[in-house]
C-alpha cells in the first residue's frame, strides 16, 4: 500500500538485545482497516519487531504511527495513542477475575463514558467471557484465556491491534473461531498486525503478508499470492514445490 496512507510505517528498522542485532533493515506497513500478517519460524525476529514497535526495546530506523515519529516515545505513550499489543503467552493476571482483567485494559482510557460500550462489544465478540466474568482468569482454558487477552486489549480502544502468536497451543477449532473474530474487529475500523508461526491460519485471514527469516523480510505481498508461492509453501506449509 502507499506509504503516505499507512497507519503504521516501519522502514530500515534495526533492533536487538545487548548490542547483538536481531532485525536488519525491516520495512513494512499496515494500513487503516487492514489485517496484515508477519510470518516466520521461531527465532526469526517476529516478537523482537513487535517489542521494537511497542518501544519496549531500543531501535534505529523509521517508526511512524499515523504519521507521527514514535521512536522517542515510551511504551505508555505509544499505548495511549492507540497502538496496543496482545503479547505471546497472553500474560493475564491469573489471580484476578475476567472482569478485573478487562478493566485493566481500560484503566488508562480518557473516554470513561465509552467503557460500558466496550464491555458490551467484547461480550458480544466473546459471550463465554460474560459467563465467566467472575471467574479467575488463571482458571480459564487456553482458548478462553486467549479470548480474554484479546478482549482486554480491545478495552483499551486500540486503533492498531498487534497480536503475537494468537494460535499458540490452541486447538484448530478455537483458532478458527478467533480468526472469525479478527474479521469482526476489523469491521469496527481497528487495524490488525498479526504475528504468527501458523502460516496457514495467518494467510487465511490477512489481506497482506510479510515473511521474515533471520531478522529480514524476504517476501511480501497479498496473502493469497504468498500462500501460492512455491518457496513459501515448501518452507512453511509443508508442500513440495510443484505440488
Amino acid at each position: 500500500m502507499s506509504e503516505d496512507r499507512a497507519l503504521l510505517r516501519v522502514a530500515g528498522l534495526t533492533a536487538g538485545y545487548g548490542g547483538a542485532p536481531a532485525l536488519f533493515g525491516v520495512d513494512l506497513t499496515v494500513g487503516p482497516g487492514e489485517i496484515v500478517t508477519l510470518v516466520g519460524n521461531n527465532g526469526a525476529g517476529k516478537t523482537t519487531l513487535l517489542r521494537a514497535v511497542s518501544r519496549v526495546i531500543a531501535a534505529s530506523g523509521t517508526l511512524k504511527f499515523d504519521g507521527t515519529d514514535i521512536v522517542p516515545l515510551t511504551p505508555e505513550q505509544v499505548f495511549a495513542r492507540g497502538l496496543v499489543q496482545v503479547p505471546e503467552g497472553r500474560q493475564l493476571f491469573g489471580h484476578m477475575t475476567v472482569e478485573e482483567n478487562l478493566m485493566m485494559g481500560a484503566h488508562k482510557r480518557r473516554d470513561r463514558s465509552g467503557i460500558a460500550d466496550s464491555f458490551a462489544w467484547v461480550h458480544e465478540l466473546f459471550p463465554i467471557l460474560a459467563e465467566r466474568r467472575h471467574q479467575l482468569a488463571g482458571n480459564l482454558s487456553g482458548g478462553e484465556q486467549q479470548m480474554c487477552a484479546l478482549a482486554r486489549a480491545l478495552m483499551a480502544a486500540p486503533r492498531l491491534l498487534m497480536i503475537d502468536e494468537m494460535s499458540l497451543g490452541l486447538a484448530p477449532v478455537i483458532v478458527d473461531q478467533l480468526l472469525a473474530v479478527l474479521d469482526e474487529i476489523r469491521r469496527q475500523h481497528v487495524a490488525i498486525f498479526l504475528v504468527e508461526q501458523d502460516v496457514f491460519a495467518a494467510f487465511e485471514v490477512a489481506d497482506r503478508g510479510y515473511v521474515m527469516e533471520t531478522g529480514r523480510i524476504v517476501r511480501h505481498g497479498p496473502s493469497r499470492e504468498l500462500a501460492e508461492d512455491p518457496a513459501v509453501r515448501a518452507a512453511y506449509l509443508g508442500v513440495e514445490a510443484g505440488s
